[in-house]
């Protein structure tokens, strides 16, 4: 899908979620790749849930999200991180 036929509206908010285990370190790793695109990415921007038990993380960060192809390329590195089990 080209940013033409995209429904969103450039620039825009937009929720980056990774989701994998509670392993130290998991938090920071999805902090990285994101701001790998993102330089300008904000500690206010993340937010972190721990599943019931604590066997499992999710890490929000709202993005401005400047183009389909930057959205592309996050999902791309998040997926290809083995700690990631979920990228929404």
């Amino acid at each position: 899908m080209n940013q033409e036929t995209t429904p969103l509206t450039f620039p825009c908010a937009f929720p980056i979620k990774a989701m994998g285990r509670a392993d130290p370190g998991f938090q920071a790793r999805v902090e990285a790749i994101v701001r790998a695109h993102v330089p300008e990415l904000s500690r206010h921007a993340v937010r972190v849930t721990r599943s019931a038990r604590g066997n499992y993380v999710s890490v929000t960060i709202l993005i401005t999200a400047h183009s389909r192809a930057q959205l592309d390329a996050i999902y791309r590195d998040l997926t290809a991180c083995e700690q990631v089990l979920v990228a929404l």
